[in-house]
Formats: structure tokens, sequence, C-alpha cells
């Protein structure tokens, strides 16, 4: 299992796991993707590359997630494979998606942030909570 959803109040989290740092950063993307379409249904066509860096994995996670989601807002796209490195506090990673597509994608729930509220990040333990306002 990838992710899992649970319901927070106006707002909605996910469990994204891993057995790395970087799979739960991947798999948390996916998850926050997924939320607003079948991610099952992205072409990975088109690649962006994002650069992270943070005082600790927390900052780190949401600094991406919130990257993912500019790009997202800003070029249209949904991105559906990600990989991700991740070196101390930085992170490096390439999201392949494609361009928003109506007759195909269908949004679900409109993320409009990533937040700190119950935000954990646990690498030991193979897990990351993510808040996002919807």
């Amino acid at each position: 299992m990838r992710y899992k959803v649970f319901e927070h109040t106006a707002d909605t989290g996910i469990t994204a796991y891993g057995a790395s740092a970087d799979e739960i950063f991947e798999n948390a993307a996916y998850g926050m993707f997924d939320l607003m379409t079948d991610v099952d249904r992205v072409r990975p066509v088109g690649e962006v590359q994002v650069e992270a860096e943070a005082h600790d994995l927390g900052s780190l996670m949401v600094d991406w997630l919130s990257e993912l989601l500019f790009i997202h807002e800003a070029e249209n796209v949904f991105l559906a494979e990600f990989d991700v490195a991740i070196e101390g506090f930085r992170l490096s990673a390439k999201a392949r998606g494609e361009g928003v597509d109506p007759g195909r994608h269908r949004l679900q729930t409109q993320v409009k942030a990533v937040t700190y509220h119950m935000l954990e990040v646990d690498p030991k333990e193979g897990y990351a909570n993510v808040v996002f306002d919807i």
C-alpha cells in the first residue's frame, strides 16, 4: 500500500508509506495527486525537475508537495510518477505527468495547500502523515 486517506474536519490527510525517505516522499506526492484525480489515467509523457532544501524532513515534505502543487496550478498538469533522492534535508526529484485533459482527467478533490497540521515524517517507522487544505 502506497498511502491511505484519513479525514480531518474540513481537510483531508494521507499517511504515505515507504521503506526509505525517498519512497515515502514519492508516495506522498502520488497520494496528493491521487486525491485530485485518478492518477492511473495520467500518462507520464512530460517531466519536471524539482529541487528543495529545508531544515528538517517535515519542512522538506511541505516544500516538496507545495512545489508540486504550484507546478500543477501554474502549468495545468497532473503528475503521476516520481523519482526522489534525499540527502540530509536536500531533495532532488523528477516528476512525470501530462497536461490536464478534462475528457480523461476528472477532478476529484481540489487541494489548495499543504499544511503543517499533524505533520509527521518518520522514515525509521516507514510513514509520513500530511494534511491538505481542500
